[in-house]
């Protein structure tokens, strides 16, 4: 499974590749806005949004590429380990 990570904070990135890696799935992060994040976020399975710590812009622009594309797109307002564990304990399967 192929997973899109938007928001978060920098120095959790390594975290949630070893968390995705766990539960079999393959990421990309973006806690930054990349230019042209429309094209980079790719044809995932999913796309986890962290409210609390990305901006309008780049919610916006994932949630339309999600909605152009059929994506599913879950919503967290925390960016902890566990409630990414806990997202994808409920998609995914464990190693």
């Amino acid at each position: 499974m192929s997973i899109v990570i938007i928001g978060g904070h920098d120095r959790m990135v390594r975290q949630y590749e070893t968390i995705c890696k766990k539960h079999n799935c393959k990421a990309k992060i973006f806690t930054q806005m990349p230019s042209c994040l429309n094209k980079k976020i790719g044809n995932p399975d999913l796309v986890v949004l962290f409210t609390n710590t990305v901006s309008h812009k780049m919610v916006r622009c994932a949630v339309s590429e999600a909605k152009n594309k059929n994506i599913e797109v879950v919503r967290s307002h925390s960016s902890s380990q566990a409630a990414l564990t806990e997202i994808l304990e409920q998609r995914c399967e464990i190693a």
